[in-house]
């Protein structure tokens, strides 16, 4: 089956869309749409909603239905005919957001700037993703940057990619709504960190919703294992946390990635928190094994909030054996650990110390328990004293004996949580 190259007009004169094309072709070659389906391997809905114009062809698809039509052509040129229409278009749209952003942003000319850089990437192409390349870079920038810093920078940034969000309906749709879904489990993660619980909980949800309307997988799993593992520090109800991991694990299918391990890891912590240790310990084997199977990239990740390495796993395994009271393994993952993390993670050692702290008290050295999280808290710098160093250090607290709590090493502890 062959036909002729030609472009053809709809009666009022106008050039056929690519459904149009689509679906002539395909009557003239006597096939239903579930006929054509199965040939091109697509959703028969899916290509009755291109043949009406309710949804935008995919280079793949028209590849596929090219092959299975024989159109001579015909189908591919109307493809890349009303794709340059759309990158025309979608330009023009991104263009006027960003210069609409960059004239209002009068309180602040570092959002006007960015604006002006983005616009100036859609002039020269609109299809380039640079938001990639920005989502890793806050990544490594996490552990490093004092926090003010990241969140100033972050909102700014924010502005700038709802603008763009609101504007591009193309294909690269999906790909800013991963990059918004990442960037607020950032704003998230760092109100959790200064003690905002409740705003917290409001970026968690518009997390889910924009990682959601991405329609990508591992954007969804990732926004809700950071919402797990920050529920153990929250304040939320620990049953509530667990309940949320058990919604999410259908959606990993145990996939070895950062996402999956860190939700896993969420799990375990909140499990343990719940008095639920031999789940838990159960919970923290399945990480071990599927962490085995990480790609080298993401283990090597040692500096980004977005990779997974080792001390990540051995944390995680010093914070179910400290809970269920197994302070020989408990103690053997802190020492793996700390051999582990970078020096630029101060903050994190200290939170897997305190885990020692705790531990100390409860196996009866009471006072060197005490001592060593006082020293811990004397040690870590005034700009890393945090929403869950004190939440840590709280529970290093509770562990000591209603009997106990007359040490004047007790009082000191409790002392340096009230100032």
């Amino acid at each position: 089956m062959h036909c002729v190259h030609t472009e053809l007009h709809t009666p009022g004169g106008r050039v056929e869309s690519f459904g149009q094309t689509l679906r002539r072709h395909r009557a003239t070659a006597g096939l239903s749409l579930r006929d054509l389906a199965a040939l091109v391997n697509f959703q028969y809905s899916h290509i009755s909603q291109v043949e009406r114009g309710s949804r935008r062809p995919t280079r793949a698809m028209a590849e596929a239905c090219e092959r299975a039509l024989h159109s001579g052509g015909v189908l591919t040129e109307a493809f890349l005919r009303e794709h340059a229409g759309d990158r025309d278009m979608r330009r023009r749209t991104v263009l006027q957001a960003m210069g609409a952003l960059a004239a209002a942003s009068t309180t602040d000319g570092l959002v006007g700037l960015e604006a002006l850089r983005h616009g100036l990437g859609a002039a020269v192409d609109v299809d380039h993703d640079e938001w990639d390349s920005i989502v890793a870079a806050y990544g490594r920038s996490y552990y490093r940057q004092p926090h003010d810093q990241i969140m100033s920078q972050l909102s700014r940034d924010m502005m700038v990619l709802q603008h763009q969000v609101a504007a591009d309906r193309g294909d690269r749709r999906p790909i800013l709504l991963k990059a918004a879904g990442q960037l607020s489990v950032m704003i998230a993660l760092g109100l959790v960190a200064s003690g905002q619980a409740m705003a917290a909980q409001r970026w968690w949800i518009t997390a889910r919703r924009v990682a959601d309307e991405s329609n990508d997988s591992e954007a969804k799993v990732l926004v809700r294992a950071w919402d797990v593992v920050n529920g153990c520090y929250d304040g939320r109800p620990v049953d509530q946390v667990v309940s949320l991991s058990d919604e999410v694990l259908p959606l990993s299918l145990r996939k070895a990635t950062a996402a999956t391990c860190g939700l896993l890891a969420g799990r375990a912590q909140a499990l343990s928190l719940a008095r639920r240790h031999r789940e838990a310990i159960s919970t923290v084997e399945q990480l071990a094994s599927l962490a085995e199977r990480l790609p080298d990239e993401v283990v090597n990740d040692v500096e980004s909030l977005w990779g997974w390495p080792e001390h990540r796993l051995r944390h995680t395994e010093s914070w179910v054996y400290t809970h269920a009271g197994n302070y020989r393994q408990a103690t053997q993952a802190q020492d793996r650990a700390l051999e582990l993390y970078p020096s630029s993670q101060k903050r994190l050692r200290t939170q897997l110390e305190l885990h020692r702290a705790a531990a100390l008290i409860r196996e009866g050295h009471i006072p060197e328990g005490l001592r060593m999280a006082a020293d811990l808290l004397d040690d870590l710098p005034a700009d890393q004293h945090n929403e869950l160093v004190r939440t840590l250090t709280k529970r290093v607290a509770s562990s000591v004996p209603e009997t106990e709590k007359g040490r004047s090493a007790y009082g000191e502890l409790v002392y340096r949580l009230r100032s």
